[in-house]
């Protein structure tokens, strides 16, 4: 028995951040069917190379994208253009507790599938719909996508090398940050409605935009400039109101150092071989390092450079000066924590291919999130969803088959 184990969802939702919600709830034991157009299915199943590999090395048409965001899910391949595609994908929502959808406003309102339509049938469903902007306001019918959003949000302001450095300007995050959150928000809204749900009997249509996610998670950024009026600069890797407090180049690679307070301070020039910058009054105290940063930060740019990252990782961690190493994919992936906790697992894939996905992270004592089954290929669980759920015979799955329906 999983947490979720008597939950269904309904998911409409295509590319990231509805996919998201829908993997992390399908995680916790909900029977996900994915609902795909049929021929083509999600986005992301075209957004490669890389592609799943077989154990001979020949590619799949499976995209690690795609890979991703899907697994322990069903996939259902439905036209639900045509009338009879619609009634299926009806009549899958009167068993179903939750719909997850990312479509246009409005868009589904001719296929009977918008929230009024389908709370008319099912009046307890959780329905949650995922766009960029939301159901109401002045960009609501706009098509929202993470990159722009993180730029009309605000993320990108704050993110990125100062002016007038080397690299200075704005930058994106390196993934979906906003499609990402979206998706955590969303899954968050859908339990809390289960919740409800569960309390009164009532259902409910949740709305969850890209650009209000992107706005809220600018946590004390954004209250710092609703209190100051100021809107903040960039820092790059270094930190307004610490030093040092940033990246650092190695003779081999890059580390990050977290130095919190002036103890540590003095614990780090002695191991970097400086101890008199310790009591140098332009550096004694983090007020007088932060008015003399570009003093001090290039004495300790010029001495971390003349040795590799693991030698002064491991001189730090033993002075105790907060440090880490920033990684690479492959130093992510063999990392003895990360090995440790188990983030890697593989699971078989109807392609014959082995996929090695990342585990979700969440520990919990008495019902924990497995992984189950690979992500789908394109319709796998089309007959049997609709034979065991919807009851349909072959003749009438074949039918629909023959009508491009399915």
């Amino acid at each position: 028995m999983r947490a979720l184990s008597p939950i269904r969802v309904l998911d409409l939702t295509r590319v990231l951040a509805g996919p998201w919600c829908a993997q992390t709830l399908a995680d916790l034991g909900a029977d996900v069917i994915k609902i795909e157009r049929p021929g083509t299915g999600d986005d992301t199943r075209h957004w490669g190379p890389p592609y799943l590999a077989t154990p001979d090395g020949a590619d799949t048409r499976e995209a690690a994208y795609y890979l991703c965001a899907n697994r322990n899910k069903r996939s259902v391949t439905v036209d639900i253009a045509t009338a009879e595609g619609s009634k299926i994908v009806r009549e899958l929502a009167a068993v179903s507790d939750v719909i997850l959808e990312n479509y246009k406003v409005g868009q589904l309102h001719k296929y009977g599938l918008d929230y009024a339509s389908l709370a008319s049938i099912k009046p307890d469903l959780v329905y949650c719909s995922v766009t960029g902007f939301g159901q109401t306001g002045p960009l609501a019918e706009r098509p929202g996508y993470d990159f722009i959003v993180q730029g009309m949000g605000g993320f990108m302001s704050i993110t990125g090398e100062r002016d007038g450095l080397p690299g200075g300007g704005p930058q994106k995050a390196g993934v979906a940050i906003a499609d990402l959150m979206t998706g955590m928000y969303a899954t968050v809204a859908v339990l809390a409605a289960l919740a409800h749900r569960d309390r009164t009997g009532e259902g409910q249509h949740i709305d969850v935009a890209l650009l209000d996610v992107q706005v809220a998670m600018l946590a004390n950024i954004g209250a710092n400039y609703l209190a100051s009026g100021q809107p903040p600069a960039r820092w790059g890797n270094a930190h307004p109101n610490i030093v040092p407090y940033q990246a650092f180049q190695t003779r081999d690679g890059w580390i990050v150092v977290a130095v919190g307070n002036d103890a540590q301070f003095r614990k780090f020039v002695e191991a970097l071989g400086h101890p008199d910058l310790a009591d140098d009054p332009r550096f004694a105290t983090n007020p007088q390092r932060v008015r003399h940063r570009e003093a001090l930060v290039p004495i300790l740019a010029d001495t971390l450079r003349t040795r590799d990252k693991h030698v002064w990782i491991e001189c730090l961690e033993s002075a105790g000066v907060p440090c880490g190493p920033i990684n690479d994919m492959g130093e992510v992936f063999e990392n003895e924590q990360v090995r440790a906790r188990g983030m890697c697992v593989e699971v078989p894939h109807p392609s014959g291919a082995t996929a090695t996905l990342v585990r979700n992270p969440i520990r919990m004592s008495a019902t924990p999130p497995d992984v189950r089954a690979a992500p789908p290929m394109l319709g796998q669980h089309t007959d049997a969803v609709l034979r065991d759920v919807l009851g349909y015979d072959d003749e009438k799955v074949a039918g629909l088959r023959a009508l491009g329906v399915i």
